[in-house]
Parts: structure tokens; sequence; C-alpha cells
């Protein structure tokens, strides 16, 4: 797993750089060293003390305000005073556990689940994605009895101890376990139908796990391809694979904690693009719109099949707060429109980001769908090999220019643009120029 970067360690600030940070900077550093530990991450060359959000916006403690075009969890924007008002309103009134009935849980489940295909016909509620592609996981190995599990070459699905052995990208040196089969999505040849190929891709996986003993519980995927760098298209490609797998026993585990509530701008989920119907739905982040909250959407009868085994419960998984945060995040998507924002935006920004290709030979590629794009970025000197430290240099020149963002995929090289459902066309200007300035900026 050694050619594939880390998709948060290439924009991490390095603690052997400490005696060149600023005094104020370095201070708090060392405080986080001192408590929470080596395993505590941070981001850019010089980090960042934020203390305060508005909308698509960051500030610092100095004033300073950055436009995020990095951060997913608040996509209804930072800070957005329904859902706060909801959390604050409901933490005044009761926060409790679940082992309690109360009717909020069932007006959210039933809410979000009319969003999804009728065979999903249950919620489970966890406080994390992790949480929720971890019990897939056991749900996928349950119901086929089989233990091999089909993923892309630099996903990421969570960090419990199960989920870490299907993200590829988590891996700093070693390898993957047997038992996970990896699909090299970059490798897809540029003349190859996307669709075949990827329906090939499935059929060898479920034959070497197949050999060695496992077989395939489930195909695991992301629907946007976001740590493998934004493979959005074409819509549809993923369904003959899927279809096939499906047919052969196996399941499909759409992970929506990236894609879903609205980022594709063609709906509430990102593997509707595709016309499959997922077995498992997982969820995260966006949903409480940074509060602790995650899901997972399956059939009846799979979540049947677990409680006769090992059951399952969440203490806070659904509590009280995590309901009104939801309920809070889907009032906001639909009262301002926010899917069509996502695609209105999202095209426009896309358009200019190809203008952008055109002018400068060091911008590969664009992908992407809604508000979710990645930018390769390659070094022509090269034969325009992927070029990840120029991507690193882009990232901090931005962060200098006041614009946050971060980077995917299996080198590394690729921008990944995710701001706040709800940025406007002066804010996508905004990082549009200053994109142009960065590029510029590290340019020789």
């Amino acid at each position: 797993m050694s050619d594939i970067r880390g998709i948060l360690d290439q924009n991490a600030f390095s603690f052997d750089r400490l005696q060149q940070a600023d005094e104020r900077i370095g201070a708090l550093v060392r405080k986080r060293l001192e408590t929470v530990g080596p395993t505590s991450m941070l981001f850019y060359e010089e980090p960042l003390h934020i203390v305060r959000g508005e909308g698509v916006w960051l500030f610092d403690d100095q004033g300073q305000r950055y436009l995020d075009v990095y951060n997913n969890v608040p996509s209804v924007g930072h800070c957005h005073p329904r859902v706060v008002q909801a959390v604050a309103e409901q933490m005044g009134t009761l926060n409790v556990h679940t082992r309690y009935l109360h009717e909020g849980i069932h007006r959210y489940s039933e809410r979000l689940l009319a969003t999804l295909p009728p065979p999903l016909n249950r919620l489970v509620m966890m406080c994390t994605g992790s949480e929720s592609n971890d019990m897939a996981l056991r749900l996928a190995r349950q119901w086929t009895g089989h233990q091999g599990i089909i993923v892309t070459e630099a996903a990421y699905h969570g960090n419990t101890s199960a989920v870490t052995e299907v993200s590829p990208s988590s891996f700093k040196k070693g390898s993957l376990p047997e038992h996970v089969h990896v699909i090299p999505i970059s490798q897809m040849p540029e003349q190859a139908d996307p669709s075949a190929w990827f329906a090939d891709q499935v059929r060898a996986g479920v034959a070497r796990l197949d050999v060695l003993g496992y077989g395939c519980a489930a195909l695991l995927v992301d629907s946007i391809f976001s740590s493998d760098g934004v493979y959005a298209d074409p819509a549809g490609f993923l369904k003959p694979a899927v279809e096939w797998l499906q047919a052969q026993g196996a399941l499909l585990i759409a992970d929506e904690v990236q894609p879903g509530f609205g980022r594709t701008g063609a709906g509430m989920w990102g593997f509707a693009r595709h016309q499959v119907t997922p077995d498992v739905v997982t969820m995260g982040k966006p949903m409480g719109n940074g509060f602790p909250m995650a899901g997972l959407a399956a059939r009846e009868e799979l979540l049947a099949a677990l409680n006769e085994d090992v059951g399952y419960f969440n203490t806070f998984g659904g509590s009280t707060v995590a309901v009104a945060a939801g309920m809070a995040v889907l009032d906001v998507l639909a009262e301002e429109a926010l899917i069509a924002n996502a695609r209105q935006q999202g095209d426009y920004l896309k358009q200019q980001l190809e203008v952008l290709q055109s002018t400068f030979e060091e911008v590969a590629a664009v992908r992407g769908a809604g508000l979710f794009i990645g930018l390769d970025l390659c070094n022509p000197a090269r034969d325009g090999a992927p070029d990840a430290a120029r991507t690193t240099a882009v990232i901090n020149a931005l962060k200098r220019n006041g614009v946050l963002i971060g980077a995917a995929g299996k080198t590394g090289s690729t921008l990944k643009i995710r701001p706040p459902l709800c940025i406007a066309r002066a804010e996508a200007d905004l990082f549009l120029d200053r994109l142009e300035q960065s590029i510029r900026a590290t340019a020789g």
C-alpha cells in the first residue's frame, strides 16, 4: 500500500516543524501534544486556530476569515441558526439515551426513509459514519455467510478496526488483509467502457475471493469515489456490476457519508445517479451538520438476522438531541433548496474549472457532480505525471489566500472541492479567483 498517499497525512502539519511555528501557534501545538498526544493531527504547514464559523466561512483567533471549500460536515453551513436552535432547545428539554420511547425518532425515521428506495425500510442510528460502516459489514457477513469485501484502491470508510481493514487509504505501511479485494479505479483505461470495465473488476474480485475461500459478502463503495479522486461519471456506470453482484447473493453497501444529503445535486443520494438499489446505505457527518450523528438504512430481514445472533444497540444513536439536529437539517435542505443550489453552483464551478484547465497545462482533469469536484494537478515537464508536491503547495497557497481545501486520490494529486451546500455565486467566484492565483504562485 506504500504507493497510496494518506488522505489526511498529505495535508498534515509536521510536528518536526514546531520550532518554525509562530510563537502563539507553537504554544497551542505544544499544549496539544502534552494533552491529546501523538495521534492528534493538525492541518496545513502552519496550523490554524479557528474560533468561529458562519455559513461557508471560518474565522481564526486573529479575525482572519477563510472560505471553507474543505469541510463537508456542516453541509447546510457552519453554525446554521436553524440547527443550533433545534439542538439548544432540545438539550434544554431532554437529552437521554434511546432506551426510552420518544416520538421524534419515529418522525425522523419515517421522513428519512421516505427519501430512500422502498426495500430500505428500517433505520438504525449511530453517532459516527465509522459505526455505520462497521455495522454494515456485520450485516453483510451475517446475511451471506461470507467474509470477503470489495472496495476501491484509495477508499476511506472509517476508523474502527473492521472498517480500517477495508480502507486502503488508511494504511501507512503493510498491506490489506487477504479477504479485501481492491478495484484499481484510477487505472481504468481512457478508451474503456466504464460500465463494462467496472463489472469485469467486480467479477474478478468475486472469483479471487471465492478461490481464497472467503467468498464475497459485499461491494462497499462511496458512490462519488471521493477518496479515490472523485469519479462521478458517467452516471449509471455502477449498474451492471451491482446487478450482477446482487444476483450472486452478495450485497451492495452504499457509503453515503460523503455524497449523501444532496451533495451531488442530483437528488438526496449519490447512489441514485447510478440507478442502483443498495442493500445497505450508511450515513454520517452531514446528517447532523456537525452534531455527532449517523445512520444505517437496510431491509428489515437483514437487521432481524443480525438480531437473532448478537443484536445491536447504540446508547446515544437516535437520542432526542440527535433527532432534533437531523430534522433541522432536513428542514433546511428543503426550505433553502440546497440540493438545487448544489446542482447550480456545482455546474458553474465545474464549467469554470474546465476553463481553468484549458489555461493551465498543469490542470490535468476536472471531475465531479454537484458540489463535489476533483481537480487533478500534474507535472507537464514529467509527461503529465501526477504532482502531489504541487498539490500540497497549492493547498497551502490557498490557505494563505483565505481558502481552505484538501486533497484526495491514490497519488494525492487531486484537489477535493466540497464547500457547504449553501455556497453562493460570489463565493464560488472568489474561490476560482484564489485558485488561479495559487496555481500561478506555485509555478516553477
